[in-house]
């Protein structure tokens, strides 16, 4: 008897922009285990920023893809919750499971400027106030780094796109 395999979605979007929160909302509806990077590096280096974390990240990308192949075979429909910053990540990506023989389905956080910015404000509160989880704290040099890595998916990408509006 072959077992049905399970879909991969991938959640694209900057950072702070809701992946977290749109993985939790869409988990029990799909059925699926969400990997996060974020999650893995703050249990293992409490998000450490610097250049341990630039090495130890891109480590973690490729531990958690191996798993989510192993629970997909399985039939374990599997969240990405991590950003997939540039199109050719996400060509990549996608390339690499149709190559395994596994579904991608891909979600995009589309989030306007200012909502953006709130999110980054209230996320900071809470890291201040010691509620931040695995958030880590997004200050300016860190923000420029990421608008200057950051490619926004065209819809021929993306299967979902999910618009976050305050």
């Amino acid at each position: 008897m072959s077992i049905k395999k399970g879909k991969i979605i991938a959640i694209c979007g900057k950072i702070c922009s809701g992946k977290t929160y749109y993985a939790n909302k869409i988990k029990q509806k799909e059925n699926a285990v969400i990997l996060s990077v974020d999650e893995v590096t703050y249990d293992l280096i409490n998000n450490e920023q610097g250049e341990f974390y630039d090495k130890f990240c891109p480590k973690v990308n490729k531990y958690l893809i191996k798993k989510s192949v192993e629970l997909a075979n399985i039939g374990c429909n599997v969240i990405l919750d991590w950003g997939f910053w540039t199109k050719q990540v996400r060509k990549e990506t996608t390339e690499f499971y149709k190559s395994k023989d596994i579904n991608i389905e891909w979600h995009y956080i589309d989030v306007d400027d200012k909502t953006w910015e709130k999110s980054i404000e209230e996320r900071n509160k809470r890291i201040e106030e010691g509620n931040g989880g695995s958030d880590f704290y997004l200050n300016e040099g860190l923000k420029k780094k990421i608008i200057e890595k950051w490619e926004a998916p065209n819809k021929e990408e993306i299967n979902v796109w999910y618009k976050r509006r305050m």
